[in-house]
C-alpha cells in the first residue's frame, strides 16, 4: 500500500497544502519548525486517530479556525480508496470513505497503516508506562481494528468505576456502594480480559522481531526482549497457574509466568479479574481509584540482563526506540503476507539523532519498503542508502517544481 496523494485544509500550519507522492523512498527537506512534520502527523493521524505529537485534537486546528479537513488517496494493488477525515472542535469528528456519506471516525481504522519514527520516540524507553501501553494499543488496533471498540470499553467502565470509587471513598461505603461496584467489576473484568489477552498475544508476535531489529542496528552483542507484567500476575494466589512476575530473569522465569496467563482464555481471565477486584476491593475503596487492571500494566523492555530504562546508553536507547517500531512493521508485514496491506513507513526528523552507523543501517533496512517518507531539516543528513525523490518544504507550502 502507497499514499499517492494527500491534501489538508485548516490543518496545524497549512491553510491549504497538496502533496503527490510515490511509491518508493521520498524526502521532505526543509528548515526545522517549517510544517515537515505537519504533514507526516496528517498521515499518521488517519492510522491511528491520534497524534504521536500532541493528546488532544485542538492543537491539530489552524489557529482561529473551527475545523481541520484531511484528505488523503491510498493505493493498494489496482484498488483505490480515497479517504476525507474532519477534525471538529466541540464537536464529534466525522469520515467519508470514497466520498460516501459520513461514517464513525473509529470505522476508518485499518485503512491506512503506517509505522511512525520520531525523536518522541525516546519516550518509549524512557517515559513512563503509559507510553508502551499506547504502543501496544495502536499497534493491535492497526492489526485488528475491531480492538478499538475493546479499548473504548475498557476506558468507559474504568472511567465510571472510578467515579463510583471516588464517591464511596468521599463518603461511607454503603451496600448501595457494594451492590454497584460488583456490577461494575463484572463490566470491567470482561473488558479488561480482552484487552489482556489481545495483548498478550501481541507481544508474543513482536518479541521475535524486537530481538532481530535490535541486532539488525547494532553489533549484536545485546539481546532485545519485552516481559509484559499484568497487575493481574500480583493479585493470582499461587495456585500453579501463574507466579509473581518480576524482571526478565535470565532462567527466563517471569516471562514463564507471563506464558502460563497468555495460555488462559478472555472467560478464564475474566475471572481471575473478578477474584483480583475482590482481593484489592478495601485498598481501591480506601484510594478512591482502581488499582488491577490493564490500565496499570507495564511492557518492560530489556536489553542483555538489565532492564533498558535507566540503563541503556542513549545510543541503547536509540536503538531500542527504533527495534521497537521495525518490530512492529514486521509484525504486519506478516499480515500483509496472510492479506494485510504493508504499511507506510514514515521517519520524521530521525536520521539528526543518530550516528552515522545507525543512520546507513536503519536505511539498509527500510529502503526496500513499499513506501518511505522521510524528512530532514538538512539533505545531508540522509544516508546514500537511502536514494529516491526529494521534495523541498517551504513556509505554508511544497516548492513546486520537485528537485532531486
Amino acid at each position: 500500500m502507497y499514499l499517492e496523494h494527500l491534501s489538508l485544509t485548516d490543518f496545524r500550519s497549512y491553510a491549504q497544502v497538496d502533496l503527490s507522492l510515490e511509491p518508493g523512498v521520498t524526502v521532505l527537506v526543509g528548515s526545522n519548525g517549517i510544517g515537515k512534520t505537519n504533514l507526516m502527523e496528517a498521515i499518521g493521524y488517519l492510522a491511528t486517530l491520534s497524534s504521536h505529537r500532541v493528546s488532544t485534537d485542538a492543537p491539530l486546528l489552524r489557529f482561529g479556525t473551527e475545523r481541520a479537513l484531511i484528505r488523503a488517496r491510498l493505493v493498494r494493488g489496482e484498488q483505490s480508496t480515497v479517504l476525507e477525515f474532519e477534525i471538529n472542535a466541540g464537536r464529534a469528528n466525522r469520515a467519508r470513505i470514497n466520498r460516501s456519506n459520513p461514517v464513525r471516525a473509529r470505522d476508518i481504522l485499518g485503512i491506512c497503516q503506517t509505522v511512525l519514527f520520531a525523536p518522541e520516540d525516546l519516550a518509549l524507553v524512557k517515559g513512563d508506562p503509559a507510553n508502551r501501553r499506547r504502543f501496544l494499543d495502536e499497534l493491535l488496533v492497526s492489526l485488528m481494528p475491531r480492538h478499538a471498540a475493546t479499548r473504548s470499553d475498557y476506558d468507559r467502565v474504568l472511567k465510571q468505576r472510578n467515579a463510583l470509587l471516588k464517591s464511596a471513598r468521599a463518603g461511607k461505603f454503603t451496600a448501595g456502594h457494594e451492590a454497584t461496584l460488583d456490577v461494575w467489576d463484572q463490566h470491567m473484568a470482561r473488558a479488561g480480559a480482552s484487552l489482556l489477552h489481545a495483548r498478550l498475544e501481541l507481544v508474543e508476535r513482536l518479541r521475535p522481531h524486537l530481538n532481530s531489529a535490535y541486532a539488525q542496528l547494532t553489533d549484536g552483542s545485546k539481546e532485545a526482549g519485552a516481559v509484559y507484567r499484568s497487575t493481574l500476575q500480583d493479585m493470582i494466589e499461587d495456585d500453579g497457574a501463574a507466579s509473581p512476575a518480576g524482571l526478565a530473569a535470565p532462567d527466563g522465569t517471569a516471562a514463564a509466568a507471563v506464558e502460563d496467563l497468555r495460555l488462559l482464555s478472555v472467560d478464564e481471565l475474566t475471572d481471575r479479574y473478578i477474584q483480583a477486584f475482590a482481593a484489592s476491593r478495601r485498598k481501591e475503596v480506601e484510594r478512591g481509584i482502581s488499582l488491577v487492571g490493564p490500565h496499570r500494566d507495564e511492557l518492560e523492555l530489556v536489553l542483555g540482563q538489565a532492564p533498558a530504562k535507566g540503563y541503556a546508553s542513549h545510543g541503547e536507547t536509540w536503538s531500542m526506540c527504533l527495534s521497537l517500531r521495525l518490530a512492529s512493521y514486521y509484525v504486519m508485514l506478516d499480515d500483509a503476507r496472510t492479506g494485510g496491506s504493508a504499511p507506510i513507513l514514515i521517519l520524521d526528523d530521525v536520521f539528526a539523532e543518530l550516528d552515522v552507523q545507525r543512520r546507513r543501517k536503519l536505511a539498509a533496512i527500510v529502503s526496500g519498503a513499499e513506501q518511505v517518507l522521510v524528512t530532514a531539516a538538512v539533505e545531508d543528513d540522509i544516508p546514500v542508502e537511502l536514494t529516491g525523490r526529494r521534495v523541498k518544504v517551504i513556509p505554508g507550502g511544497i516548492d513546486e517544481p520537485e528537485y532531486r
